[in-house]
């Protein structure tokens, strides 16, 4: 028996909705991709759910066929999707968001960062909901971006009926049943998800009644109408993830996926926190720690979701407040543990960045199709070849004249500063390949410096992470992993399956079939590890690393300071 699933990915040049068959190991017997479109106008990025639906249903049936599965094999379905916002009316048609009133652009994509002064103003309230988000909303989040529309499109904000996270709201979709998941409301929405605190478990598997809304919190902030009607607009019940939804598939969703009515769907997980539940668990016998119970040893790793933008997730049994990282989410990722989750919102798309926007990226592009490999096998090449060349004791040391703050799109975390900006230092009239190769290392381990003080930051209130386990595009990338183990000092453990998002979707529609008792349990049994990336144990590559870190925390002091100077003289 296998299970299907499926989630959206963007990226600077990849986006699609994909889709994955599992087995009950854990294996991957099929995969296929489906484009869909997006549309950028400065701040704001929107998206189209129809489109997004049509493209799920073309990436199931691929991969049903790939994998050759019939319908009546698929056990059950798992949705994952990026915490973008989507609006449909009464009848569940779409409502744009967008300032062109366009209809099929009903989806504010998460990076969306339109909502900054409404997220602001959110955060000078201070309400209590706010100490379980790090302290304060990021315009990443749904509540500003709710008051955004409100704002600025009332004849949007009256017609919509359901504003709804797009992994819910696929799952509403194919099923009819609109129950949110604790994963996105918690995540995005400022529900707290502790109110079910010993009154539900996992194994209870009714709906729960959404009694986690601050309504003081949304009248305060001029959203009030929201939770008029029990909440009907942002969800009257919630659920663990993995929850079976309704009666499952609806004839006509099943029909439109090719698979059979009442097929079980699970509640949803957000993408980043699927690839959390696809790899946690994937800890091979050499790295088990026999002196820790299960339970603590979970809360020692640290999963890293690296994509277009890197998402750092960590579970604990007790609830930790570390400020400027999201959380404790209760519930969120793994029912009745707490999550941390911390991220950096410019990984994938910045590296894209970086390489497209320098004047080598054509000739580059040019080499790297003649030999058949990707742009980024080929720069770590030339960066090898260039350590050779110069005789230099270990290929990192090449950057030691380039520092990168990778703050591009702003800082996550642990600062949580939305208006922080990308500093590069070190730059001249260079404009050859293997100086764009040196510009590429050095935003690697910018990137990884991030990572190491979003670590120390968890691990200073609480935490004790010591291993890392990595997924998604990056994690396929051998210099990005080994830099990241290199600067952290942790190793990483990579997962059998690349596609560590699908397999946490996968699980979701396993644990909705009954073919396990709950999300942890499945998780034993389908998560699997592949390569584990160990430090250098050379003492001069962690002494260089901790000099540029220095540097690194450096960029953002003087950020600040340039900042101050500039106000002051503006006023």
């Amino acid at each position: 028996r296998t299970e299907c699933c499926f989630h959206g990915r963007s990226g600077a040049v990849h986006l699609s909705v994909d889709a994955g068959i599992f087995d009950e190991k854990g294996k991957l017997l099929g995969s296929a991709s489906s484009p869909i479109q997006i549309w950028k106008e400065k701040d704001c990025i929107e998206q189209s759910s129809t489109d997004i639906w049509l493209a799920v249903c073309t990436a199931v049936k691929s991969a049903c066929s790939l994998a050759n599965v019939a319908a009546e094999d698929v056990a059950g379905l798992g949705f994952a999707a990026t915490c973008s916002l989507v609006a449909v009316d009464a009848d569940g048609s779409p409502v744009s968001v967008s300032w062109s009133a366009d209809a099929r652009r009903n989806i504010i994509v998460w990076m969306d960062h339109r909502a900054v002064d409404q997220a602001d103003r959110i955060n000078a309230r201070n309400s209590p909901v706010l100490q379980y988000c790090g302290g304060g909303v990021s315009p990443e989040m749904q509540a500003p971006k709710l008051l955004w529309v409100k704002e600025n499109l009332q004849e949007s904000w009256s017609m919509a009926c359901r504003w709804m996270d797009l992994s819910d709201w696929l799952a509403y979709r194919a099923t009819g049943d609109d129950t949110r998941s604790l994963c996105t409301t918690v995540c995005k929405w400022t529900y707290l998800g502790h109110a079910h605190m010993g009154q539900w478990r996992e194994l209870d598997s009714r709906d729960m009644e959404a009694c986690g809304w601050d309504e003081v919190f949304w009248e305060e902030i001029g959203l009030g109408d929201l939770v008029e009607g029990n909440r009907a607009k942002i969800g009257r019940s919630v659920a663990f993830p993995g929850h079976a939804l309704g009666s499952g598939l609806t004839p006509t969703s099943a029909k439109e996926l090719g698979l059979l009515p009442g097929t079980p769907v699970g509640t949803s997980l957000i993408d980043a926190h699927a690839g959390g539940v696809g790899v946690m668990e994937s800890v091979p016998e050499a790295e088990s720690k026999a002196d820790l119970s299960d339970e603590e040893a979970i809360c020692r790793r640290m999963v890293l979701v690296c994509g277009t933008s890197t998402c750092h997730m960590a579970v604990s049994k007790n609830k930790l407040f570390i400020p400027g990282v999201w959380g404790p989410f209760w519930s969120a990722m793994i029912p009745e543990y707490w999550l941390t989750e911390g991220g950096q919102s410019a990984t994938g798309a910045l590296l894209d960045y970086i390489v497209e926007n320098h004047a080598a990226a054509p000739l580059l592009a040019n080499h790297a199709a003649s030999q058949s490999v990707s742009i980024f096998e080929l720069l770590n090449k030339i960066l090898l070849s260039m350590a050779h060349e110069q005789n230099i004791p270990f290929l990192s040391a090449l950057s030691q004249d380039t520092h990168v703050l990778p703050d591009f799109h702003g800082n996550r975390s642990p600062v949580a500063d939305p208006k922080s900006k990308g500093v590069i230092c070190g730059l001249t009239l260079d404009t050859s390949e293997k100086y764009l190769a040196l510009l590429y290392l050095a935003t690697i381990q910018g990137i990884a410096y991030g990572t190491r003080h979003i670590v120390e930051h968890c691990n200073a209130h609480g935490h004790k992470i010591d291993t890392l386990l990595a997924c998604g595009g990056l994690a396929k990338n051998s210099l990005y992993i080994q830099e990241h183990a290199d600067i952290i000092g942790c190793p990483i453990i990579l997962p059998r399956e690349n596609e560590s998002v699908l397999l946490g979707a996968s699980v979701l529609g396993a644990v909705a079939a009954k073919k396990f008792s709950g999300i942890h349990d499945a998780m034993k049994s389908m998560n699997a590890a592949g390569k584990v990336v160990h430090p250098s144990s050379d003492p001069r590559v962690k002494k260089y690393h901790d000099a540029k870190y220095k540097i690194f925390r450096s960029l953002y002091e003087q950020q600040l300071s340039h900042r101050s100077t500039m106000a002051q003289a503006l006023q």
